[in-house]
């Protein structure tokens, strides 16, 4: 799995997550949402994501994105 990959889903899951946690615990979870949103656009602009880095240096591949 390339580190583009990783990321995406990495975020989705954490979208998803703070979603049911909202509904179902407190709707203070959707400042999660709204962070991980916030930082995938920055992202698209910057190219700057903190996980990548991270992930790179663990040893994951890096993709298209982020070389």
């Amino acid at each position: 799995m390339s580190i583009d990959r990783f990321v995406m889903a990495f975020a989705g899951t954490v979208i998803l997550a703070s979603l049911l946690l909202a509904h179902y615990h407190s709707p203070n979870w959707l400042w999660l949402t709204a962070f991980v949103g916030v930082n995938l656009l920055q992202t698209a602009f910057t190219g700057f994501c903190p996980l990548a880095i991270i992930l790179k240096k663990v040893g994951l591949k890096p993709g298209c994105a982020f070389e």
